[in-house]
């Protein structure tokens, strides 16, 4: 055999193997959290997202199913309830998305979604779920994901 051949072969054998995956791109950060109310058996859960710049998610509350997937929050209720619709803070835009070509509910940067709950007499457990959503920037969508959590009571 050529030992220039060979000499190659070699080297590519013991030479560490190159990625060319794409390095996985995850543009929203999340925290969850419980506050203590004036109701000693009231709690409000808060989801904290850190969304990178030139990125966006999308309100829990779209007119349509045709376009994205809206956030939504799933609960396992188990000695509480749900007080009032899930409120959404930070920045919200309503405009027309070229993606979907639809008007859209986006929110960006610092977003806190908040959901008031009442707990049975005597509960101290978790809140556990999960929330699904999706994020999109000016030239692509990611796919949909879904985040499981717990959250302790204050």
């Amino acid at each position: 055999m050529n030992v220039l051949l060979r000499a190659t072969l070699l080297l590519l054998f013991f030479t560490p193997k190159i990625s060319f995956a794409q390095a996985e791109v995850d543009p929203v950060k999340w925290a969850f959290s419980s506050e203590a109310t004036d109701n000693e058996n009231e709690v409000v859960l808060i989801f904290k997202a850190n969304i990178q710049d030139g990125w966006v998610i999308y309100s829990q509350y779209l007119e349509s199913d045709d376009g994205p997937i809206a956030t939504a929050f799933e609960y396992e209720y188990a000695g509480y309830k749900l007080v009032g619709k899930n409120e959404e803070i930070g920045t919200l835009k309503t405009e027309h998305d070229p993606i979907f070509d639809m008007e859209l509910k986006k929110l960006s940067g610092a977003v806190e979604f908040r959901q008031r709950i009442k707990f049975d007499p005597g509960y101290k457990g978790q809140v556990t779920g999960y929330f699904t959503y999706m994020t999109c920037d000016s030239e692509r969508c990611l796919p949909p994901k879904d985040i499981e959590f717990i959250i302790d009571m204050p």
